[in-house]
């Protein structure tokens, strides 16, 4: 498998070196030209995950998107979803033909609130069985310092699926499949949204008892919403089978609302404090993604009418000026 990562910030980073500890070379697209020559130098990121170091002769480092997807044949896309559109737009509507595509992506793509596939088989006739993902409570950091971590690849082709994931197997990453392609991404953009209200809970000093029933609300406030979006199109066989406890359902929510390394929890901490979004964005210098999660999630529900009361206060205290401590006074009155 020729492999190329279209992305060069933390995460992207993270899957490059399990790729590259597996014996994979792979061409990388990484945008800016210094960045590039830097990292050829030293043998490691110069923006992110410093201490991840590489072997720079399985390393293809171009920073010219195009010549990077036409010498792969599997594509990782692993760049944050803010940033998604931008990055492929300009491409010729052919380039994916006859490659497979593995989304790293854990959020909607803000400007035309669409799951990542969605957006590449409108733009570009991707098919939905060219198309994978990989997600799992996966910090970028733990794996820079190879700390065992899991990893779920989803696809409708699970023999493919299983192929890709064999190719991430390292003494510190173990992967599992699923065939959930579109609930495993709604899950992840809502544990980051979750994580965000996690770190303003904190922000406003509500204690460890709250959060623990504040998160297991959350996990039911997800299923519901993917049972609405996806779950109940599926057969009762198919429904039957996917285990919502999973680690890249339930595991993923976990760690993101826990972990000091989350920076949605980070973000959301700050606007707990007293923080305006502008203020949080700047300090915290990379992307939450559960802020323009929030928005999409709203906006998708619109039609699916979940009951997302926890999701419908984040969204309010970072949209509409809702106050953090009355947004949860709201949280409040809804949990059980």
């Amino acid at each position: 498998m020729k492999f190329g990562m279209i992305g060069s910030g933390s995460w992207a980073t993270a899957l490059a070196k399990i790729l590259t500890d597996n014996g994979n070379t792979i061409q990388w697209w990484i945008r800016n030209n210094k960045s590039v020559t830097t990292f050829k130098k030293r043998g490691h990121n110069p923006h992110y995950l410093g201490a991840a170091y590489f072997n720079t002769e399985q390393l293809v480092l171009n920073s010219n998107v195009e010549e990077v997807i036409r010498e792969s044949n599997i594509l990782v896309i692993a760049v944050p979803s803010a940033y998604a559109i931008d990055a492929l737009s300009n491409l010729p509507k052919n380039i994916f033909k006859g490659k497979k595509i593995i989304s790293a992506i854990k959020g909607i793509l803000p400007s035309t609130n669409q799951l990542l596939n969605e957006y590449l088989k409108e733009a570009f006739d991707v098919a939905i069985e060219d198309y994978f993902t990989v997600l799992g409570p996966c910090h970028a950091e733990e794996v820079a310092s190879e700390k065992l971590s899991y990893l779920t690849f989803s696809g409708i082709d699970e023999v493919f699926a299983t192929q890709i994931a064999s190719c991430f197997n390292t003494e510190y990453i173990n992967t599992k499949v699923n065939h959930d392609i579109l609930g495993v991404q709604y899950a992840a953009v809502l544990k980051n949204i979750y994580a965000l209200g996690a770190g303003i809970a904190h922000g406003l000093d509500y204690g460890d008892n709250f959060l623990s029933v504040y998160i297991a609300n959350c996990a039911d406030e997800m299923v519901g919403f993917c049972k609405k979006m996806v779950w109940d199109k599926e057969s009762e066989e198919e429904q039957k089978s996917i285990n919502y406890s999973a680690s890249v359902y339930l595991g993923d929510l976990l760690v993101t609302c826990y972990s000091l390394y989350s920076r949605n929890r980070t973000f959301g901490n700050m606007i707990g404090k007293g923080y305006s979004v502008t203020a949080a964005q700047l300090e915290l210098k990379m992307v939450a993604e559960g802020y323009n999660a929030s928005k999409c999630i709203y906006k998708t529900n619109e039609q699916a009418q979940a009951s997302m009361p926890i999701a419908t206060a984040i969204f309010q205290i970072l949209w509409e000026e809702l106050g953090a401590e009355e947004g949860f006074k709201q949280i409040e009155r809804s949990l059980f």
